[in-house]
Parts: structure tokens; C-alpha cells; sequence
């Protein structure tokens, strides 16, 4: 039964279910966590998936046409863990909470108080501490586009707008890495959606046109920064960003039914700012991730930073390498002096005792902070003069502008120290709800609540000494019952002396009672202190929240500062540990590095990683790579494409110099597999990344190809490798390394700019060893058999191998010289058909003589025998 038939007659319903019926159909497409006492619960089709999809119990509630109603349900206190889950799998979670009081007349009022989706999280427990949660938003009309990025869990707010190019929007959404997208549900390119779904793995949300009206987009972004014009954001001439950024907002205060105090200001970026990553060239160089489970990606293994936004800012970094040298040597300057005299350690272990407080700003901000996150906040205040005392001998020296900068920025917050010092308790409950968060002598009314919550008995006692004096009746007595509460109570022969203040409340056979004003005021205290103490607490603590967002704009910026500072530290700390150096960046294209390494491949390396020097500038564009498998080509290429964007992150970088020129795109060619989802072969895939590379490659960017037309046949593959290494060279000339087995290809070193150079190995007693060395010039084999021998290939195939090499290396004499393809790739001289290239390769045939031989029992002959079969064997030769 659909929600529609439920609807129908909701009279049929209990006024409890009617209540969830009614906010259920306000969100239909979403799960529903429905408060009810300590669990949330999940109705109809909703408790049937979260069911499925948490593993949890399917049991059943009243009845509706006679049909018992579905119900799963997860514990209040427990939820975080659940909603984690359910985000992960890219579900949106309403919870709707209890926002009224118990009257015993009808069901409680109950309201949405949050919408979860997986692109505007941000609890701790549903975020991943090293990663962005990133909203992203698309604004597409005609052959333009708006991006609007949202990190709601840190305040930061970018918009972009340029030419609608899908590769181009492909570039920057891996560059954005969004956890959720949000398009408009008339977008004019619908085949947008399903690139970005085969693209990114995260949701793609649809929003009403309303909310990307480009004629409203600049009010809403006025009132959220409390400006007059977007000016000086620099984006009123950018109507498509100033549009996707506005449906942000709609979006972000629609799921969080708050306001977003913490969003500020908006930046405005150019993708011209970074140098470009492609989806494919990100994969293959495992910057972030790693290509397979237990592998380690650049950012896995030089993330030590201290503190968690530091560890999101190195993952952003690497993923947007900057292209502005003079920013870039600001980073250098300050990493160098945070090397000199080992200034970083003592800056890192300050930096390791603060939270992640970026995100506690955000929650703040939200009205969703807990008592614990203030505590982070106050223990952060609380390193900041640590911070600038560690700091201070580079700020004394001048040896670093952006140090000195970043030093200023992180403020003064002695005051809000002692201010929360004197608010929160030393180690608060997780939750509000269970009190005890305020601190004793911060609040007077509240200290009364308290002492009148634990120390009654002993009030009372106080009192009834005090009304014994003050009235000279020794018998008098202080009293409780849950029928008249608290009283004074007299014998009949005493009520004569009772003081004109005490008020009868209450006639007994042998007694009276009576009550008094203080004792009134007291009974109301005690008896509703412990509500009323919680009640005082949650507004206090409401107060400093209050408090707190009238200094988010400092806050924040205390926040970045130390992000950056954790981000130069942990680069500092990379350099030294490992002994990288200090790059330089040089006008002219090209990259020089002298002893390069593979940072990931040397760290788990068992033995002495092998430098290798790279060259490539105009004069040297494309180097043809050859040598066997496992020597180290692909690794000697990563590394050098690894270095330069180390280098453009403001890293020092593993080797003994690097002088880097200018690179506006990394392209990669690496590896095979298919995609069988799309119907791509092996072959089709590499063909798709090479053409990629073909129409996009420019003087500037640095290609890194590796075995280039392997999927298809021999001469196919060759031909098409040849002619990628020619228009490489001569009508892009880029900045090229060109892996292959081809070893045709190294006649190329002909052409002007082409180089040719081969990874060294050596066989010794029939086993290969390989030198990982990269030297000038073709490789002479590529030891093909000999790693595969390496592999445990079975020495009978093995063996067979080598027999069948054998007879083709004898062909080889007989086939067209293989140079030749140069010609067929040359401009046309006349009309005539190009020569057809066939190349033949001879079966073996039997051999009588060899067939002899192995029927031939040494052990056993005479000599006169051997002698016989020696020239049995001599004339099956000569026949």
C-alpha cells in the first residue's frame, strides 16, 4: 500500500499516526526518524528499507485497512551510528523530534528539526575527519556554467563560473570531490546527471528552478552576508555562479531549519588558478586514494598533521595544486624556516592538542554544539598563546611573511578562555540533556536550583530549627506527603500559638497544618528544582552559544590559521624526516630533477630506493622509455609527475634539486582495464584516455603515457604509438615521458625534441637482475621471458617460449625493416598506394635428427653403437 492510499482516510489512523502521516508526506522521498520516547522510529516502506539497510528488527503497530503497520525503530541515544550508515549509502534522513509539551491531551507536537543528506553533515560521528563534506551545486544555462562548493561543516563558501565543456566539468568536480550535488530540476542538459553519476560516486539531488532564479540570486546572497552589492566578493558579473551559489543557501537553511550565521563570504576561483587533474590522472597517480585496498596514496603517507583541519587542508591541497609561484615560495619560506632549528617540532606539539575546532565553529554556528565541543574551543583558546610562543623565533627573525601573518591572525581569545573556563564544567556529559554542564558559581539562580535539588533534607532541617526558635514551640515539626506537599504541623493544644504569617492548609483529628510564604517558595523550588535546573541550564548554555557566534567571525579565522600552520609544519616535518629539498620555479617550460624519488615507493621500500635525474624542456620534449617489466619505468614516471606536483603544492619535494617551469595540466595514460558497464574494451578505454590527451594536451603540460597501443595487434599498436609520439613532439610539444615495448618506436630519437632512454638491467647465471637505473639511450632486450620467469611462469612454458623466440628473432632479417613506418607517417609525395607490410613468421617444422637423438640411450651404447648413430645423425642432417 503506497502513501497516497494511506492518506486517503486518515481518520482511520490513531491521532499518533496521523501526526506522522502528516509530516511524512511533506518528504516522501527521504527516511523518517519519528520520535517516540527513547527510540526513533521508522514506519510503512521506510521501516521495511532501513530494515534492509541497517540490519535491524521488522515488527508491526496497530493496523491500518486491516493490515498490521511495518515499524523498525533504532535507540535515541544510538542514532549517530545508524545515520552514519544510511548516509554512507547515500540516503536523506528527516528527524523529527518532540517540540512540545506533555499536556496529556493528544499526542506531543512533534516537528522536523533537521534533514540529513550526505552533503551537509556536520556531526562528528557522521563526517570523516580527514575529508571535506562538500556540497556542490550546478547552475547550466546555454554554454555556460555556475559551481557553487558549500562546506557546511567548515564555513567554506567558492563559486566558479566558465565555458559548459563536459571534460572540463568533469576536471573540476574531481577536483571539488562533492559528497552531494545539487541541480535544477529543469536543467537543461539532462545527460549532465548521468555524467556525474558514472563520474563521482555521490548523490545527485534535484531542487525547484526557484531556487537558481537568477533574479532573486543576488538578494538572497546580499541578506546572507548583510551587504548591499556582492562587489566586492567579486562576482556580480558571474550570474550563473551567484545563481548556484544562491540554491545553496535555500538548500543548506532548508536542511538545517536554521540560519547559517558562519557563512560569511564567498570566494570566487578560477580553474586557470590550479593546475588541471583529470578523474583518470588522480586515480593513476593514487594522490588521494589508492588504487587498490592495501595500497598507500601520497596523501596517506606524508598526512601527519597534528590536527584534523590540517589534515583536510593537505587533502585539498594535493588535489588543487596552485600555479602562482609567488604563494607558492611564500609556503617554501615558511617551510625553511620552520626546518631551520627544528622550529616545527615544537609547533607540532602544540598543534597536537587542538580539535578539530572548525567544525565545532560550524555546530556553534547551527545551534547543534554539544557541551563537550565548547570544551574543544576552550582547550583550543587555551594553546594559542603556546602556539605563538613556538612560533615566535621565526616572526622575531622575519624569515617568513606568511608565518608572521598567519601568527597575527591567530588572535587573542584569553578573555573567551576564562570565560568558558568559568561556564563549562572540567568534564561535561555528552549530551545537554543529562545537566551537570554548567559550572558551580557561574550562575547564582542556578547554584540555588542545585542546592536546593541535592541538599533538601538539610534545608528543612535548617528550617524547622529556625521556625522552633523564632515561634518558642519546641514540638513544632516540617513535614512532606505527595497530597499536600510540605507543611508545618502543630498539636490542636499549640495552634493557639501559631505566628498570624502561617497559613492552615490542611485540619487533622489531633493536628493542624500549616504552610508559610518561604516554605510556599521553597516547596515550589524543590519539588520542580530538578526540571527547572536542567531548563536553566539549556538556556545558559544557549547564551554562551549566543555569545559565541558574535566572535564567529574571529574564530574562524583563528581556525584557518592554524589549519595552514598545521599544513607548513607537517611539510616541514615531510622534509626533514624524509631529506627532500627545497624546489625552484622557472619561467621556462620544462622540469629538471636531479636524484628524483617515488615518495610512496621509497618509504615501503625494503632496500635503497634508486634516483633517478629527469630532463625535459623544449629542446628535450619527449623521452621514449624502454626496458623490461618491473624495472621501474612507471615508477621513474609517477615520480617525476609526483615531484612537480609536490613542488606546485608548496612542498619541499623527494630529490636532490628540482627546477620546475610552468604546468597547467597533468595528463596520465597508465595501465589497463575495461569498463564493462559502458561497453568499453581494455583497448577502447586506452584509446578514449589517449584521445583525451590528443585534444587537450597544450606546450604546458606534462603527458605521461605507458605502453600506448598494447591492446590491439602488433602493427596496429605500433602504428598508433608512433603516431601519437610524433604529434606529441611536433604539433603539441609537451613536456613528455613515452613508456613502450616498442622498441621500433626509439628511431624516433631522429625527430627533433625526442630522446631515447631505457631503464638498465643485467642477467647473471640465467636470472634477471633489475637496476631500476634510468639511463640515456634504446634498451637493448626487454627481458620479457626473464619476468616472466620471475613471475612463476611454469619452466615448461618458459621453455617453449624461448624455443618460439628463437625462430622469430631468425625472421626478423626476412620482415620490412620496421623504419620504414616513419615514411608511411610522412607527408605524401604522390599518389600512389603506400606499400602493403606483411610480416611472416615461419613454423617450425619436425626434425628427424633432433627426433633421433632423444630416442638415443647413452647409458646403454657400445661404442661401436655410438659411433653407428653418429652417423646416422650426420646424414639425417645433411638430407
Amino acid at each position: 500500500m503506497n502513501m497516497t492510499e494511506i492518506m486517503a482516510d486518515l481518520s482511520s489512523h490513531t491521532p499518533m499516526m496521523q501526526q506522522y502521516l502528516r509530516v511524512k508526506m511533506e518528504h516522501p522521498h527521504s527516511l523518517m526518524f519519528y520520535r517516540m520516547g527513547d527510540f526513533y522510529e521508522l514506519f510503512f516502506d521506510d521501516a521495511h528499507k532501513a530494515a534492509k539497510l541497517l540490519g535491524i528488527t521488522l515488527t508491526h503497530r496497530g493496523k491500518t485497512s486491516g493490515k498490521p503497520i511495518p515499524m523498525a525503530g533504532v535507540p535515541y541515544h544510538a542514532a549517530e551510528g545508524y545515520l552514519a550508515r544510511l548516509v554512507k549509502k547515500g540516503e536523506t534522513v528527516v528527524i523529527c523530534e518532540q517540540i512540545g509539551e506533555v499536556t496529556g491531551k493528544g499526542p506531543v507536537e512533534r516537528g522536523v528539526v533537521r534533514i540529513i543528506t550526505p552533503g551537509t553533515l556536520t556531526d562528528d560521528a557522521l563526517l570523516n575527519s580527514h575529508q571535506s563534506s562538500n556540497l556542490v551545486s550546478l547552475c547550466l544555462q546555454q554554454n555556460q556554467i555556475g559551481i557553487a562548493l558549500l562546506d557546511l561543516s567548515a564555513g567554506i563558501f567558492k563559486v566558479q563560473q566558465m565555458d559548459y565543456l563536459p571534460e572540463q566539468l568533469a576536471i573540476e568536480l574531481s577536483r571539488l570531490m562533492p559528497s552531494e550535488i545539487v541541480v535544477d530540476e529543469d536543467i537543461v542538459d539532462p545527460n549532465i546527471i548521468e555524467q556525474v553519476k558514472k563520474q563521482l560516486d555521490c548523490p545527485v539531488t534535484k531542487r525547484p528552478n526557484v531556487d537558481f532564479n537568477l533574479n532573486n540570486a543576488q538578494k538572497t546572497l546580499c541578506d546572507q552576508f548583510a551587504v548591499s552589492t556582492l562587489s566586492g566578493f567579486g562576482i556580480d558579473h558571474l550570474p550563473l555562479a551567484k545563481a548556484a551559489a544562491a540554491a545553496l543557501i535555500h538548500y543548506a537553511k532548508e536542511t538545517q531549519k536554521t540560519a547559517l550565521p558562519h557563512i560569511r563570504s564567498i570566494q570566487l576561483e578560477q580553474s586557470s588558478n590550479f593546475i588541471a587533474l583529470d578523474p583518470v590522472t588522480r586515480r593513476n597517480l593514487e594522490l588521494v586514494e589508492p588504487l587498490f585496498e592495501h595500497g598507500t596514496s601520497l596523501f596517506q603517507l606524508i598526512n601527519d598533521c597534528q590536527t584534523a583541519m590540517g589534515s583536510r587542508l593537505l587533502s585539498r591541497t594535493l588535489m588543487q595544486p596552485l600555479r602562482d609561484t609567488a604563494l607558492l615560495d611564500a609556503r617554501l619560506d615558511a617551510i625553511q624556516a620552520l626546518i631551520q632549528g627544528y622550529h616545527e617540532s615544537p609547533v607540532r606539539l602544540v598543534l597536537k592538542e587542538i580539535s578539530d575546532i572548525e567544525r565545532v565553529l560550524s555546530r556553534v554556528a547551527l545551534g547543534s554544539a554539544r557541551p563537550r565541543d565548547l570544551v574543544q574551543l576552550r582547550q583550543a583558546c587555551a594553546q594559542i598563546p603556546y602556539l605563538r610562543h613556538a612560533l615566535q623565533p621565526i616572526v622575531s627573525a622575519q624569515q617568513s611573511a606568511l608565518i608572521q601573518n598567519l601568527n597575527e591572525e591567530l588572535g587573542d581569545f584569553h578573555g573567551l578562555h576564562q570565560r568558558l573556563m568559568q561556564a563549562i564544567v572540567e568534564n561535561p556529559p555528552v549530551l545537554l540533556r543529562d545537566g551537570n554542564v554548567i559550572a558551580e558559581g557561574f550562575d547564582s539562580e542556578l547554584d540555588e536550583l542545585r542546592k536546593i535539588r541535592d541538599h533538601a533534607g538539610q534545608f528543612l532541617i535548617d528550617l524547622e530549627v529556625k521556625e522552633r526558635q523564632e515561634s518558642g514551640i519546641p514540638t513544632l515539626k516540617i513535614g512532606y506527603n505527595r497530597v499536600s506537599g510540605y507543611y508545618i504541623e502543630l498539636t490542636r493544644a499549640q495552634a493557639e500559638q501559631a505566628p498570624e504569617h502561617y497559613i492552615r492548609r490542611q485540619t487533622l483529628k489531633n493536628a493542624e497544618r500549616y504552610i508559610t510564604p518561604e516554605l510556599k517558595s521553597f516547596e515550589d523550588k524543590v519539588l520542580s528544582s530538578e526540571s527547572r535546573a536542567l531548563a536553566r541550564e539549556k538556556m545558559l548554555f544557549e547564551m554562551l552559544l549566543d555569545e559565541l557566534r558574535q566572535d564567529i567571525a574571529q574564530l574562524q579565522m583563528m581556525s584557518s590559521a592554524i589549519a595552514q600552520i598545521d599544513l607548513l609544519a607537517n611539510f616541514a616535518h615531510q622534509a626533514r624526516l624524509r631529506n627532500w629539498a627545497r624546489p625552484e620555479y622557472s619561467p621556462e617550460i620544462g622540469i629538471k630533477i636531479t636524484a628524483g624519488r617515488h615518495p610512496v615507493v621509497e618509504a615501503l621500500s625494503k632496500t635503497a630506493f634508486t634516483p633517478n635525474d629527469t630532463l625535459l624542456d623544449y629542446n628535450h620534449r619527449l623521452a621514449i622509455i624502454t626496458g623490461p617489466n618491473m624495472g621501474g619505468k612507471s615508477t621513474y614516471m609517477r615520480q617525476t609527475s609526483l615531484i612537480a606536483l609536490l613542488g606546485y603544492c608548496g612542498s619541499y619535494v623527494p630529490a636532490q634539486t628540482a627546477v620546475l617551469g610552468p604546468i597547467d595540466r597533468v595528463f596520465t595514460r597508465i595501465g589497463s582495464a575495461d569498463d564493462l558497464s559502458t561497453g568499453k574494451s581494455t583497448f577502447m578505454v586506452e584509446m578514449t584516455e589517449t584521445s583525451q590527451i590528443l585534444h587537450h594536451a597544450t606546450s604546458q603540460s606534462l603527458v605521461l603515457m605507458d605502453e600506448v597501443g598494447r591492446g590491439t595487434s602488433t602493427y596496429d599498436g605500433l602504428s598508433l604509438a608512433w603516431a601519437c609520439v610524433l604529434d606529441l613532439s611536433k604539433r603539441i610539444k609537451c613536456l613528455c615521458l613515452f613508456a613502450t615495448h616498442y622498441f621500433e618506436l626509439t628511431e624516433l630519437s631522429k625527430e627533433s625534441g625526442v630522446d631515447n632512454y631505457h631503464v638498465t638491467a643485467k642477467e647473471m647465471n640465467g636470472n634477471l637482475i633489475l637496476l631500476h637505473k634510468v639511463q640515456q639511450g634504446p634498451a637493448s632486450q626487454s627481458h620479457g621471458l626473464q619476468v616472466a620467469k620471475l613471475a612463476g611462469i611454469p619452466a615448461n612454458v618458459i621453455k617453449e617460449a624461448q624455443n618460439r623466440l628463437r625462430i622469430l628473432e631468425k625472421q626478423q632479417h626476412k620482415n620490412v625493416n620496421l623504419a620504414v613506418l616513419d615514411d608511411l607517417f610522412a607527408p605524401a609525395t604522390s599518389s600512389a598506394e603506400p606499400e602493403v607490410i606483411e610480416r611472416v613468421i615461419e613454423v617450425e617444422k619436425p626434425s628427424p635428427a633432433l627426433d633421433l637423438l632423444r630416442s638415443i640411450d647413452v647409458d646403454n651404447l657400445t661404442p661401436r653403437q655410438a659411433l653407428d648413430q653418429l652417423y646416422a645423425l650426420k646424414e639425417q642432417l645433411n638430407s
